[in-house]
């Protein structure tokens, strides 16, 4: 089974190889037919504490590295550059 992908805002990079991801959802409504916007924060694992706050990333489903840390940032050619 493929490893579930998202892509997200940096909110916070203050912990240790820890980086803070806000993550928004977005559908319609079933009775009002209007579109919401739902957002999720998600801790993720950055090995090299290479991200910034208000940087876009990609975050990759992985075995639970801490209590709150289930996630880890996927290092793309044009962050690595």
């Amino acid at each position: 089974m493929p490893k579930r992908i998202l892509t997200g805002v940096v909110t916070s990079n203050q912990n240790e190889q820890t980086v803070t991801v806000s993550v928004e959802r977005r559908f319609k409504h079933p009775v009002l037919k209007k579109t919401i916007r739902k957002s999720k924060k998600y801790r993720a694992h950055d090995e090299n504490n290479q991200f910034n706050v208000g940087e876009t990333v990609r975050i990759q489903e992985c075995a639970p590295k801490s209590k709150t840390k289930r996630w880890e940032v996927i290092v793309t050619e044009t962050a690595a550059s």
